[in-house]
């Protein structure tokens, strides 16, 4: 992996962009109208603007913007972060069908999880994680569907 953008911000993306930048990999942020002035976006190493008139939270679940984005950059992958686009498995397999790695749990077990666990809850994780064999700390490649 040479590059990745972080579909998420603030604190979110400035972790993934410090690991990413111990391992020699480019980071890429993307922001919100009203992030313009978010720390997360001078930390990478590129920032693009998802546009405007959205608001901040319809901005960061604007998926075929996102791998638009991507696209443009030339990046490898995408990290979802936490929350957002984690666990979406449509956006998961929509990065994929793009050619980019989605670096967040497998498709399947996003499926599973979001018709299971219902409130997205931290004993629903584990338990996913326990029935899957994940450890939702370890970077998974997914090889969506």
């Amino acid at each position: 992996m040479r590059k990745i953008l972080v579909a998420n911000r603030s604190e979110i993306a400035i972790r993934v962009f410090r690991a990413a930048t111990e391992l020699g990999i480019r980071t890429v942020a993307i922001y919100a109208e009203e992030d313009k002035l978010s720390l997360h976006r001078f930390k990478a190493d590129e920032a693009y603007h998802l546009g405007e008139g959205l608001g901040p939270i319809a901005a960061y679940l604007d998926g075929p913007r996102i791998i638009e984005i991507a696209k443009a950059a030339g990046v490898d992958a995408i990290h979802p972060g936490y929350g957002f686009l984690s666990e979406n498995p449509d956006f998961a397999k929509a990065c994929a069908d793009a050619g980019i790695t989605f670096r967040s749990c497998p498709t399947g077990w996003c499926r599973n999880r979001r018709s299971t666990a219902g409130s997205g809850s931290g004993q629903a994780a584990r338990a996913g994680r326990l029935t899957t064999g994940l450890w939702l700390t370890e970077p998974i490649v997914s090889s969506v569907m």
